[in-house]
């Protein structure tokens, strides 16, 4: 029988997606009693400095505190590390590099279970904000797979970053719901095969239901590796 891992979060980025990416572990777990869930240790900071800002140069890195939380962690006893937010990961590396613990990277495994699940995909839409766009996460490792992305730009993207700050500030109701819809249908029109939920505050307001095509969201690819990776599947070799 395979021993069960702890999983370490860094969280708070925002903290309601934090929120989700929790409640959806739990469900995702198999369980009939507490003692069959999962441990999680989460730190939810979101006192660190923003990550938009930061890529875009107008603002520190978030990066120190990110390598102390992941060491905070690492002594809390966490056995690997999970980040339920996309842009942070251009942070990937001073995290890492602050750890011993295997980091599951968000956006690998997004592109890992698109391609798994959408082989014929060639043009994939990616919902992500300007600074996991300008960092260039999803283009580069959809690229490397053969796989071109349609992203937001311009005034597209304009209106795709004030919904998401409207929904870290709680608003997600039918208005929020109807915008990101047609956010993603405007890359739909563009070509895209399948739409990636890019951003950890996007399932909040879009579910698959609302996407004329299929939806891959990156809290749920999160959520199903971390729980497998939890439960005894072994882990990425850094």
């Amino acid at each position: 029988m395979s021993v069960r891992k702890t999983v370490g979060v860094l969280g708070g980025f925002g903290p309601a997606a934090t929120v989700d990416f929790f409640d959806r572990v739990l469900k995702a777990t198999p369980a009939s009693r507490d003692q069959d869930h999962l441990r999680l240790i989460i730190d939810n900071n979101p006192l660190a400095p923003d990550r938009n800002a930061a890529i875009a140069g107008t603002g520190p890195s978030p990066g120190p505190a990110l390598a102390a939380m992941a060491q905070g962690l690492e002594r809390a006893g966490a056995d690997f590390l999970v980040m339920p937010c996309n842009t942070a990961h251009a942070f990937q590396a001073e995290i890492e590099a602050a750890t011993r613990l295997p980091f599951v990277s968000l956006i690998s495994e997004t592109v890992k279970a698109t391609r798994a699940e959408r082989p014929d995909a060639r043009r994939v839409g990616v919902l992500a904000t300007s600074g996991c766009l300008t960092a260039g996460l999803y283009p580069k490792a959809f690229a490397a797979e053969g796989v071109d992305t349609v992203v937001p730009e311009g005034e597209l993207l304009e209106r795709f970053m004030t919904l998401i700050y409207a929904i870290k500030a709680g608003d997600t109701g039918p208005a929020a719901r109807a915008e990101m819809a047609a956010i993603g249908q405007a890359l739909v029109d563009q070509g895209a095969q399948a739409l990636i939920a890019g951003c950890t505050e996007v399932p909040l307001v879009l579910g698959a239901h609302d996407a004329a095509v299929p939806l891959i969201s990156s809290t749920d690819v999160l959520v199903a590796r971390t729980v497998a990776y939890a439960l005894g599947e072994p882990l990425p070799v850094r």
